[in-house]
């Protein structure tokens, strides 16, 4: 039976209401906030800044460090402290869908840390922290060749929906899981892929369909990072 009904109403093709704002931790050299719908993350840059110890420097380009974790409230079920095999395994792929986009070879020796906490969490975490680490970096100033946005899409009882939620992710029938989750990040100028996993079961049609959707969601992503980007220039001008 196809899935003809999203929980929370939306259409297949609509996003959770985002929301973007660059500049929330002060003391960072960059830092943003994004959210969709009740999932929130917060980015925060330090960087560029020498590499210790020096056996790990590049002496051709600087490198970029990301560290992705959730906060023990962020989750009806309290989760422990500090990172996990998860949090490890998103910490490098997001680093892998952020680091072609810099131009580190213009910062030799040097490392860029980027630090991402969602401080709450109804699925999508990884994607949200996507785009609030894409817009910290460019707040921080790191020369960038585009932003990067993100996006999970699923395919749940065959029908193919953005931006699941946690109850869309743990939809059964019959006792069975119905729910395949397809986080997918596209650099937003050049249209290339930077992030595509696949937890569970699709046929190639259905990826298909699913990274489309994926790329229009992102267009829209795209437009409320720059709009929170422009909005942080009129504040400094006021």
């Amino acid at each position: 039976m196809a899935y003809t009904k999203r929980i929370d109403g939306r259409k297949a093709n609509e996003p959770r209401a985002m929301v973007a704002k660059v500049g929330v931790i002060p003391r960072a050299d960059g830092s943003a906030m994004f959210s969709f719908g009740d999932t929130i993350a917060i980015a925060a840059v330090y960087g560029p800044r020498q590499l210790h110890p020096q056996f790990l420097q590049n002496p051709e380009r600087g490198i970029l460090r990301c560290y992705y974790d959730m906060m023990s409230f962020s989750v009806t079920e309290r989760k422990k402290p500090g990172p996990s095999r998860r949090s490890n395994e998103i910490s490098m792929v997001t680093t892998k869908a952020l680091e072609s986009t810099l131009q580190l070879e213009n910062f030799p020796n040097t490392v860029v840390d980027v630090f991402i906490q969602m401080i709450q969490a109804n699925a999508g975490t990884r994607c949200a922290g996507i785009n609030a680490a894409s817009l910290a970096l460019a707040h921080a100033g790191i020369p960038m060749t585009e932003l990067v946005g993100a996006v999970s899409v699923g395919q749940i009882g065959g029908s193919v929906v953005v931006d699941l939620t946690k109850a869309e992710e743990d939809y059964e029938e019959d006792g069975e899981k119905m729910a395949t989750d397809i986080p997918v990040a596209f650099q937003l100028k050049s249209g290339k892929i930077s992030l595509l996993q696949l937890d569970g079961k699709v046929k190639p049609d259905e990826l298909k369909k699913a990274i489309e959707m994926a790329r229009e969601a992102c267009e829209k992503i795209y437009e409320v990072q720059k709009k929170a980007l422009k909005d942080s220039v009129k504040e400094v001008k006021e």
